[in-house]
């Protein structure tokens, strides 16, 4: 299985928002929208609003990524 590129990624982020606003639903549409799928940056917002650790939110982001 390969890893998908950063085009990749930003290509099929819209069509994945509905599932992340699932799974952190203190995230609203337009956060998510603006994160264009940069993993960095979700779980920076991730850790943020849910008071977790980095290594934490890290680990969220990846389970997410890697089931979506």
């Amino acid at each position: 299985m390969s890893i998908p590129s950063v085009d990749e990624i930003k290509g099929k982020w819209k069509q994945q928002v509905g599932a992340a606003k699932i799974a952190w639903g203190k995230l609203t549409e337009d956060e998510l929208l603006k994160l264009e799928g940069h993993q960095q940056k979700l779980a920076g917002l991730v850790q943020e609003r849910y008071a977790v650790t980095r290594d934490e939110a890290e680990k969220q982001v990846k389970t997410f990524f890697e089931k979506n």
